[in-house]
C-alpha cells in the first residue's frame, strides 16, 4: 500500500476519499470501509486489495452519505469492542491519524496521540453529518435516547446561604436553565440531614449517575445554598439544598429558606438513610406544613395577583416522597403485610402532634441495600407517577417559578435575631413575621416580614402601656364616638380658622386647643380665669398605642408655637431689613403718610426738593421740615432747632434752612396742634424713633433666633447638628445651602427639595407650610 494519505485540513467538512491510495493515488471517492484494512476505499482499490484468498472474507461496509467511520483504537485484534463496555456504545471516530494509518476517538486521541512525537502527527477531522446523527438516533432504544439528552445537563447556583437569589432576572434564569420560555415545568426538590446523599440520590434519579450536582466524600458539606438543574427528560427543575443538622453560621436563615424551596415545589424527596424513622422527619415536615398554611398561603395568593402571573400558584402544599435506605433493618410495614406504610406515617403524625396538612400526598418509598450500589429505579417510578399528576399542582412556564421565589424572597428576608425565637420548631414565626418590638411594652409586631414596603403599618394583638417616655397617648373625640365614629384629634396651637398670627395671640392668652374635624374646637387649655378640666374628663377619650421603632412620638409633637414665632419672626426680620430697597419705597411712604401731622405735605406729592429744586430718585430719602411741613432733601434740610409752636420740643427736630433763618416766626394759639394733632404727632414721635432703632434691632435679633432655634423646633425635628446633608439629594448643606425642615417628617432639605406648601394638621399646622417632595406626593392629608 502506498504511502500517500489524503490530508484534510482541521475543522473542514469535506468529502471522504479513499485512505489506501493502491490503485487511486488517494484522490477517488471512497465507498466502502473495511474493519480489517482499518480504512476507508474506493471501488478500485477495495477490488485490487481483496483478490487475494486470506483477504476475501474482509468485513467491509458500504459507504452512506454522511459516513464516520468507528475508532480503531476501540477494538481488539479480533473486532471486540472494549471500550464500548465503559461507554455503553461504539464510539464514533473524530480523526484520522495521517501517520498511524487508524480512526481515532476523542478519548484515544487523548489517551494516544497527547505527547511524545505523535502529537505532532497530521490529522484528518471526521465531521458527522446530520443524516449520520438522525441514523444514529434512529437505531438507539429509549433509554439511550435519554441518556443522550442529559449529558449537556450542568448545574448552577440559585440562591446561596444568605438567600441571596444569584439569578439576575427571568430571562438569566431561563438561559441558566437551558430550556424554552414557553416550556411549561414542575419543581422536585430534595430535603434530609447533611451527608445522607441527597445530591447523589438526585444524580441517579435524574441523571443517569452523571455528577450534575457535586457530591464529595469530605466531612464539609459540599452543598451549599440552593442548586438548581433542568431535566430535559421528565421537564422538570431539579433542585438540590443544604443539609439539615450541617454546620452552619446561618441556622436560622438556612432553615427558612428551605421552607421557600418548599413552597415553590411540586414534588419533595426527603431522603433519609437512617435505619429508623427518627422522630425529626415527623417534626420538620410537621413544622413545615403549619408554617406553610400560615405564611405562604396568603403570600402566594397576593404574589399572583401582584405578579399577574397568568399560572395561579396553588395554595396546598407540593406533595412528599419519604425515600428510605436502610442496611440492617426491614423497610416499614414489611413486618405487617396487611398495612400500607402511608398509613403507619400518619400513625407517626398523630402521636407527635404534628399534622402535615399543608402537603397534597405522602408516599413512603424504601429500597434495603445489602451490596452497594443503591438501587434508585423503586424511587424513579415513583418521581415520575407523581409529576404526571396534575390534579393539585399544574406544571407552568419557567418565569412562573422565578417570579414566585423572587416573591418570596423579597417578602421572607433579613437577619433574624436569634434572642427572639422559638427553638423548640423547625420553623417558628420569627422566621417569617417582623422582628420590630415595642419600645413601650416589649411586644414583637404580628405582621409578615418586610410588610412596611408595602405601606402596612405595625401590628400587635397585645394591649400597650402608657410610657412618660414616649408619651403614646392618642386622643379621639368624645361627642363623635358617642355617635359612632372614631375620629383622632390632637392638641395644637391655634385652630384652623385662625390666622397664623392671631392664632399665636390666642394662644398666648388661653393656651393650645383641641379641634375635631366634625365638632370644631372643644377645648382650650386655659379658656377661663380658673377652673379649667383636662380635657381626659371632658371631651376626649385616651387611648395607649404601640411605640414602634422608626415612628414618629404622639401628643407632644404638635406644640409648635415656638417654631411658628420663630419663622414669623424670621419673616419680620427679613422684611424689616429690606425696608430700605426700591420695591418696599412706597409702602414706606404710606406708613409714614398714615402718622404724619396734617401741616405735612403728603409723600405722593413731594417730587422734587422744595429749596433747590432737586427731583427725588426712588432711593433718594424725603425728609420734612418740622416747621414748614415741606419735602426738602438731605442737603437743604440738614440743620436742627426746637419748634414749640409746632409742638417739637424742646428738643431740636430737623428743620429746613428757611425756617432756620426765621428763628422769629410765632404761630398763633389757633394753630398750635389740636389734641386729636397731638396723637398723630406723638404717633409720628414714636415712629421715628422705632424707625432709628429697628435696624439695630434686626442685627440683634438674629443672634438669640440662632440660639434658640434648637429649643423651639418640634420634638419630632431632626436637630440641625445631626444634618449633615439634603435628605433627599445628598447635598452637603455649607453656609450657601440653608437647612430647612419638613414640617410633615421633620428630616432637613435643602430649598429645591422642599419648597412645596401644604398643610399638616395631624403635626398642628393648619395652614400651608414647607414639606418635603415625599411627603408632598401623599394621599389624603398629612
Amino acid at each position: 500500500m502506498s504511502a500517500h494519505t489524503q490530508t484534510v485540513e482541521k475543522g473542514q467538512n469535506t468529502t471522504l476519499l479513499c485512505q489506501e491510495s493502491y490503485v487511486c493515488s488517494g484522490t477517488d471517492e471512497a465507498i466502502f470501509e473495511c474493519d480489517e484494512c482499518r480504512s476507508l476505499q474506493c471501488q478500485r482499490c477495495e477490488e485490487e486489495l481483496h483478490q487475494p484468498e486470506r483477504l476475501r472474507n474482509h468485513e467491509r461496509t458500504r459507504i452512506r452519505p454522511g459516513h464516520v467511520p468507528y475508532c480503531d483504537s476501540c477494538k481488539g485484534a479480533n473486532g471486540n469492542i472494549m471500550h464500548a463496555s465503559m461507554t455503553g456504545s461504539r464510539q464514533i471516530a473524530a480523526v484520522r491519524c495521517q501517520v498511524c494509518k487508524i480512526n481515532l476517538c476523542v478519548e484515544c486521541q487523548k489517551r494516544t496521540h497527547a505527547g511524545g512525537n505523535r502529537r505532532k502527527h497530521p490529522v484528518t477531522v471526521y465531521h458527522a453529518g446530520k443524516a449520520q446523527e438522525q441514523e444514529e438516533e434512529e437505531g438507539m432504544d429509549e433509554e439511550t435516547k435519554r441518556r443522550k439528552m442529559t449529558e449537556k445537563v450542568v448545574s448552577f447556583l440559585l440562591v446561596d446561604e444568605t438567600e441571596e437569589i444569584q439569578v439576575r432576572n427571568e430571562e438569566d434564569f431561563i438561559k441558566k436553565l437551558d430550556c424554552s420560555p414557553d416550556q411549561h415545568l414542575k419543581v422536585v426538590s430534595i430535603f434530609g440531614n447533611t451527608g445522607d446523599g441527597k445530591s447523589h440520590t438526585l444524580n441517579h434519579t435524574f441523571f443517569y449517575g452523571r455528577e450534575v450536582f457535586k457530591t464529595s466524600p469530605a466531612q464539609e458539606s459540599c452543598t451549599v445554598g440552593v442548586w438548581a438543574a433542568y431535566d430535559p427528560v421528565r421537564k422538570v427543575v431539579v433542585i438540590d439544598t443544604e443539609g439539615l443538622l450541617g454546620a452552619t453560621v446561618n441556622l436560622s436563615q438556612r432553615t427558612r429558606l428551605l421552607l421557600k424551596v418548599l413552597a415553590i415545589s411540586d414534588l419533595v424527596i426527603y431522603r433519609t438513610r437512617a435505619d429508623r424513622l427518627h422522630n425529626d422527619l415527623f417534626k420538620f415536615l410537621g413544622d413545615a406544613s403549619e408554617a406553610y398554611l400560615k405564611h405562604f398561603t396568603k403570600e402566594l395568593k397576593a404574589t399572583t395577583a401582584r405578579c399577574g402571573l397568568d399560572v395561579p400558584l396553588s395554595t396546598l402544599g407540593p406533595g412528599v416522597i419519604i425515600f428510605h435506605e436502610t442496611v440492617y433493618t426491614k423497610l416499614l410495614g414489611s413486618d405487617h403485610p396487611s398495612e400500607v406504610p402511608e398509613k403507619l406515617i400518619q400513625d407517626r403524625f398523630r402521636k407527635l402532634s404534628c399534622f402535615p396538612e399543608a402537603f397534597s400526598s405522602i408516599h413512603y418509598k424504601g429500597t434495603r441495600t445489602y451490596n452497594p450500589p443503591t438501587d434508585f429505579s423503586g424511587l424513579r417510578r415513583a418521581v415520575e407517577q407523581q409529576l404526571e399528576n396534575n390534579t393539585t399542582r399544574s406544571p407552568r412556564q419557567p418565569g412562573v417559578i422565578y417570579k414566585a421565589l423572587k416573591a418570596l424572597s423579597d417578602r421572607f428576608s433579613g437577619e433574624i435575631p436569634d434572642d427572639q425565637m422559638a427553638h423548640s420548631s423547625f420553623f417558628p414565626d420569627e422566621y417569617f413575621t417582623c422582628s420590630s418590638v415595642c419600645l413601650s411594652c416589649g411586644c414583637g409586631c404580628k405582621k409578615s416580614m418586610n410588610h412596611a414596603k408595602e405601606g402596612v403599618p405595625h401590628e400587635s394583638k397585645s394591649r400597650c402601656r402608657y410610657s412618660h417616655q414616649y408619651d403614646n397617648r392618642v386622643y379621639t373625640c368624645k361627642a363623635c364616638y358617642e355617635r359612632g365614629m372614631e375620629v383622632s384629634v390632637v392638641p395644637k396651637t391655634s385652630a384652623s380658622t385662625d390666622s397664623p398670627w392671631l392664632g399665636l395671640a390666642k394662644y398666648a392668652w388661653s393656651g393650645y386647643v383641641i379641634e375635631c374635624p366634625n365638632c370644631g374646637v372643644v377645648y382650650r387649655s386655659r379658656q377661663y380665669w380658673f377652673g379649667n378640666q383636662d380635657p381626659v374628663n371632658t371631651v376626649v377619650r385616651t387611648e395607649i398605642e404601640h411605640v414602634w421603632p422608626g415612628t414618629d412620638g404622639f401628643l407632644k409633637d404638635n406644640n409648635n408655637a415656638a417654631q411658628r414665632l420663630l419663622d414669623g419672626m424670621n419673616f419680620m426680620a427679613q422684611s424689616v431689613s429690606e425696608l430700605s430697597l426700591g420695591p418696599t419705597k412706597a409702602v414706606t411712604s404710606w406708613l409714614t403718610d398714615q402718622i404724619a401731622p396734617s401741616y405735612w405735605r403728603p409723600n405722593s406729592q413731594i417730587l422734587s426738593c422744595k429749596k433747590c429744586n432737586t427731583p427725588f430718585k426712588d432711593n433718594d430719602t424725603k425728609h420734612h421740615c418740622r416747621a414748614c411741613g415741606e419735602g426738602f432733601c438731605d442737603g437743604c434740610s440738614s440743620k436742627t432747632r426746637p419748634v414749640p409752636e409746632r409742638g417739637w420740643g424742646p428738643a431740636p427736630v430737623r428743620v429746613c434752612d428757611n425756617c432756620y433763618d426765621n428763628r422769629g416766626i410765632q404761630l398763633d394759639v389757633a394753630e398750635l396742634p389740636s389734641d386729636e394733632e397731638g396723637g398723630t404727632l406723638i404717633a409720628r414721635k414714636v415712629g421715628e424713633a422705632v424707625q432709628n432703632t429697628l435696624g439695630a434691632v434686626v442685627t440683634a435679633m438674629d443672634i438669640p433666633l440662632g440660639l434658640v432655634k434648637d429649643a423651639a423646633r418640634p420634638a419630632y425635628w431632626v436637630p440641625d447638628h445631626e444634618i449633615l446633608h439634603c435628605h433627599n439629594c445628598r447635598k452637603e448643606f455649607s453656609i450657601k445651602l440653608s437647612k430647612h425642615h419638613c414640617r410633615a417628617c421633620g428630616q432637613g432639605f435643602c430649598d429645591e427639595c422642599s419648597h412645596d406648601r401644604r398643610s399638616v394638621p395631624s403635626r398642628g399646622w393648619d395652614h400651608p407650610v414647607r414639606v418635603c417632595f415625599n411627603c408632598n406626593k401623599k394621599p389624603g392629608d398629612l
